[in-house]
């Protein structure tokens, strides 16, 4: 019994030690009431500033696709090619047409010459000249519709092919070679990631909060902790009249990359400045339904307070609502505080 006590006794000045070398390596800060921006949270949607559903035009079977969901396009890039049947038969038609047409027009011109030469002989009367001329403009203005016809068929023809209005990401494929495509039918998705932006519908209680000239808000993207300021806030100026919101465009940084449209974010508008407490994210503990902080307890440890956290704020920090006071100094990495509290309570036994 003698022997064990003289060694927890010759063990307490090295977990001592120990304890005092693990808080001076632990990242502090000290808790101090300052003044943060006041924001209203909203939840958001992210989308492509610029996308383009691109849709079929024509009738025809889709004999080339030429991309699949995910890959990259340049502007002008042939995406697919439709066998349009229909197409290259209303072009042949219109060339028929245009043949027929010019063949009457012929015949309607060598009428009327033929009939205002008997009319100066007197074997016809004006009336003849009058219905042989009504017969050539008629003529005439059948070659000319053809001749639009046939543009208008060269044109539907053009829609044959598919190509890319923008360089950027095709978002979804929404056909397989072979289908039929109809017009109307959605055939691929594209759009440009190098712009984004966040869709937020306020409801119009909260909208005087957040409009205004010099209105200010961050981007929050709650899966991985990354924040952006907003480069442009644009509120519409029209309500839903189904669920009384009005939609919010909060446009994201050029650097605010690796986003896709879909997302979930989070929206802060900045409506002004409050005095709170607050500590960063990373020295916040979640157990369970335990949420607590690592305070530094003056004795070279450190014991686990339980907090009430409160909403997150702008600057990426978590209000604390009760359990921290002014001066309390908290562990930034509370893993290796709890540690560190563990190795001073076994010292002091």
């Amino acid at each position: 019994m003698i022997d064990q006590l003289l060694i927890r006794l010759l063990l307490i000045p090295l977990a001592l030690a120990a304890a005092g070398i693990a808080h001076a390596e632990l990242s502090t800060v000290r808790v101090e009431a300052r003044v943060v921006a006041r924001s209203h949270p909203a939840e958001a949607t992210l989308e492509a500033v610029h996308q383009v559903a691109l849709a079929a035009q024509v009738s025809g079977r889709i004999v080339a696709l030429n991309v699949d969901a995910g890959d990259r396009i340049a502007k002008g890039e042939v995406l697919l090619r439709i066998d349009a049947v229909e197409a290259a038969q209303a072009v042949a038609g219109a060339e028929a047409g245009i043949a027929e047409a010019q063949a009457n027009l012929i015949n309607a011109k060598a009428a009327l010459e033929r009939t205002a030469r008997l009319l100066e002989r007197r074997f016809v009367s004006s009336s003849a000249l009058d219905q042989a001329k009504a017969a050539y403009d008629s003529a005439e203005a059948q070659l000319r519709a053809a001749r639009a016809g046939r543009g208008q068929a060269g044109a539907v023809q053009g829609y044959t092919t598919i190509v890319s209005p923008l360089t950027g990401l095709v978002a979804a494929r929404h056909v397989e070679p072979g289908d039929m495509a109809q017009p109307g039918r959605v055939l691929l998705t594209v759009y440009d990631p190098a712009a984004m932006r966040a869709i937020v519908d306020v409801p119009q209680y909260r909208i005087a909060g957040v409009t205004g000239e010099q209105l200010t808000a961050r981007i929050e993207l709650p899966e991985s902790g990354r924040w952006f300021d907003a480069a442009r806030v644009t509120v519409l100026p029209a309500a839903d009249p189904r669920t009384h919101t009005v939609r919010v465009r909060v446009d994201l940084p050029p650097a605010a990359t690796g986003l896709v449209p879909g997302m979930f974010a989070r929206v802060h508008f900045t409506t002004g400045e409050d005095r709170r407490i607050a500590v960063p994210a990373e020295a916040i503990l979640r157990r369970g339904e335990i949420t607590g902080v690592y305070v530094a307890d003056g004795k070279g440890g450190f014991s686990l307070r339980q907090i009430r956290a409160g909403e997150a704020l702008a600057d990426g920090s978590v209000e604390v609502l009760a359990g921290l006071v002014g001066g309390d100094e908290v562990a930034l990495d509370p893993v290796r505080a709890s540690i560190a509290g563990r190795t001073a309570r076994a010292a002091s036994r």
